[in-house]
């Protein structure tokens, strides 16, 4: 006989269970929705019981209610999960995670310690999150201690908020650039706005960085890269600025918690989940003005610092795992100066990473990652450089990721420096020895010649032999960590006593010059000097063959007024003063006009490394450049653009003025100026089609310490290509 079917729902009902707390499912990781309810995931192999805290408020210290998971029940394998009927997107919630506290077997459970979820994708804000010594972390306790801190952190510790992914994102497309039309700005979203003269609504902010895109598409940049907006401590800097006596904070915020939340204090509609709705409108903002979003990513290291550090995330819940370990299990090896370094290359690390960038890719729409420090992520469990690190390549092959920009900061604090050679072709890289050779061409070293026409014509000898092309190179003459601009040629040594470590910090080579007084100066003949140096750094980065990169506020002569190491400096060292734009708006208007210049003559930015057909180099008399010359300072370049079109560039890093040969054009060809650094505005660059003819019976005079660009018109009005 034949059994009758039952009705689905029968069967369902059946067999569901019909608590408000259930099993859950160990997939994914996370909290998500789930019908009625949301079900939480973690990840712990090591731990021997989980405890899931809800809280209302985020400086609640007791939870409304707590929820232990049961290893017989809630957990498969190394997942921890539950399901919990009724929560809704803004629920505050936390984890405690039990199990050995043996330091010197790697292990630091602690259950006293409420922990971030990782896969928290926002964290509440907290006025105050500090941890002092017996507060909120395991300093009080002797150094490779085996005893385990017994101090509740849970009123001093922020909570995760659980979010919806959901976002009307309209018909959001990312601009998906190619390498050659790219121009970066690096900024830091709180300093860019938080300056009074920003001019904004929402000083310091995602909404003040949107408010300020028309400035950034009027300036002709393709791409914004933030720095770090993973949620980070700002109280985590404890000193004191010696000069004021006013708390230092954690402004740079190369110190991450978690990976996937937002900054809460860079919203400015709240911090239980608003920050992602922010976030995502600043994106979509962005990219309706055609400008790509890429972020400055930290997974080299985390805020828990060394075996002395705050227990947050990641060391609570399986720091053998999580963090690259001593021989003595109790230390950490410490290869990104910071205190611990992340295990990327162990597969559950390495797929967390992977999540992560996922997450920000396909839920944050951001077009791309600059990874600091990405040297670290190619070390093995042991800490050696590998051959083949898989988590880099698996970043580079990714599917979800195949579209978005991947650059590394190709070292790391340990020594190691891969310029050049930082992974297969898919992988950019900042190139530091650009930096570097640029800014001593321009100091008037000795012996640069050679390298400055390298690093114009793209560094093929540092990325040619990897098979990379000199899209790979992103060139930089400052960023973030050093000098500004201004500061580069305004101070021949650093000033970070307001630091509070003696001037210690920071680094000490920075191949700058102050041209007669240290810092600020009336003296016309000193910023005459200073001028021209920040305009041959402008020209020579948006001449480059490779990605110019431009550090935020540099367009118009930011200054930290001689610190370089500013990563602790919340305050108008670092902000943005936008009233010194009036000041120096000729540096603006120099900026703007050599991006579109850049633009204009794709043949300076083509992903391709020059050939002899392309470019011919020439010492000022008209003569092949002595290369071996050390005291060489003059240098010229014919690049051919078509059959009918052509540049010449002339370089004099000397102090004394140079006359630079002319060469010979096509029969109804003319040579006329574009761009001369030694002449004031408007004589420093003129405006497409209002290019001046140039004598060409007599060299050319170039003035000390300049630079200058002719092109040709072949006998009709110049014409440039959009």
């Amino acid at each position: 006989m034949k059994t009758p079917e039952r009705p689905m729902q029968t069967d369902m009902v059946e067999v569901s269970e019909h608590a408000d707390v259930r099993r859950g499912s160990p997939l994914p990781l996370g909290p998500h929705e789930s019908g009625e309810g949301v079900n939480f995931t973690f990840f712990s192999r090591h731990a021997g019981r989980v405890r899931l805290e809800l809280f209302d408020h985020p400086e609640d210290a007791a939870p409304a209610r707590r929820i232990d998971l049961d290893p017989a029940r809630h957990r498969t394998g190394d997942m921890w999960h539950v399901w919990i009927e009724g929560i809704r997107p803004g629920q505050l919630y936390g984890y405690r995670v039990d199990g050995p506290y043996q330091p010197k077997d790697g292990h630091r459970f602690n259950f006293n310690k409420l922990l971030l979820d990782p896969f928290a994708t926002a964290i509440s804000r907290l006025p105050s999150w500090e941890f002092e010594p017996g507060r909120g972390d395991d300093s009080s306790v002797p150094e490779g201690n085996s005893v385990c801190s017994t101090v509740d952190n849970a009123g001093a510790m922020p909570k995760c908020v659980f979010t919806r992914d959901d976002f009307h994102w309209r018909d959001d497309r990312s601009p998906r650039h190619s390498w050659s039309q790219m121009v970066i700005y690096e900024t830091h979203v709180r300093g860019l706005t938080i300056h009074p003269s920003s001019g904004v609504e929402h000083p310091g902010t995602y909404r003040g960085l949107m408010e300020k895109v028309p400035y950034f598409k009027e300036l002709g940049v393709t791409t914004v890269e933030l720095m770090p907006i993973h949620e980070f401590n700002e109280y985590q800097v404890t000193g004191i600025n010696p000069h004021t006596g006013t708390p230092l904070r954690n402004y740079w915020g190369y110190d991450p918690v978690v990976f996937f939340a937002p900054k809460a204090s860079y919203s400015s509609s709240g911090g239980v989940g608003q920050q992602t709705v922010e976030f995502k409108e600043m994106v979509r903002a962005f990219h309706g003005a055609a400008i790509e979003v890429i972020l400055d990513v930290v997974f080299n290291h985390t805020a828990e610092g060394n075996e002395r550090g705050p227990t947050l995330c990641f060391r609570g819940i399986d720091n053998r795992i999580f963090y690259m370990l001593a021989d003595d299990k109790r230390f950490y090896k410490d290869y990104t100066g910071t205190g611990n370094t992340i295990n990327a290359n162990h597969p559950v690390v390495r797929e967390h990473i992977l999540s992560a960038l996922r997450y920000w890719v396909v839920e944050m729409h951001v077009d791309g990652f600059r990874f600091d420090l990405a040297s670290v992520l190619g070390r093995d469990r042991a800490g050696n450089l590998l051959t083949n690190p898989p988590l880099l390549e698996r970043i580079a092959e990714d599917p979800i990721l195949r579209d978005v920009k991947i650059i590394a900061e190709a070292w790391d604090a340990a020594g190691a420096y891969q310029v050049g050679s930082f992974s297969e072709r898919r992988w950019a890289g900042w190139n530091g020895r650009y930096r570097d050779d640029v800014r001593r061409f321009w100091r008037g070293d000795e012996g640069c010649l050679g390298v400055f026409a390298q690093r114009i014509c793209g560094s093929a000898d540092l990325y040619a032999r990897s098979g990379k092309g000199p899209e790979s190179s992103i060139n930089f003459i400052t960023c973030h960590d050093g000098f500004t601009l201004h500061d580069l040629v305004s101070y021949r040594r650093k000033h970070n006593e307001a630091n509070g470590q003696n001037n210690h910090d920071g680094a000490n080579e920075n191949f700058s010059e102050n041209y007669g007084v240290e810092g600020e100066t009336t003296d016309i003949r000193i910023e005459s000097v200073r001028n021209r140096q920040i305009k041959n750094f402008l020209l020579t980065l948006f001449i480059s063959r490779g990605v110019p990169m431009l550090s935020g506020g540099d367009e118009f002569c930011r200054t930290q007024r001689g610190n370089n190491n500013a990563y602790c400096q919340d305050n108008e060292t670092s902000w943005y003063d936008w009233s010194r734009m009036e000041q120096h708006r000729e540096i603006y208007r120099f900026t703007q006009g050599m991006i579109a210049f850049r633009r204009a003559h794709p043949v300076l930015s083509a992903e391709h490394f020059y050939t002899d057909a392309e470019i011919h180099w020439f010492g000022p008399h008209g003569e092949l450049p002595d290369w071996a010359d050390p005291k060489g300072k003059q240098l010229a370049c014919l690049i051919t653009e078509d059959e009918h079109n052509a540049l010449y560039l002339m370089f004099n890093a000397g102090v004394e003025g140079a006359a630079f040969h002319l060469p010979p054009v096509a029969n109804g060809a003319h040579w006329h100026l574009a761009v001369d650094t030694y002449h004031e505005a408007p004589q420093d660059l003129f405006a497409e089609g209002e290019e001046p003819l140039v004598d060409q019976s007599q060299a050319y005079q170039i003035g000390p310490r300049s630079s200058a660009i002719l092109l040709t018109t072949n006998g009709k009005p110049p014409r440039r290509r959009s």
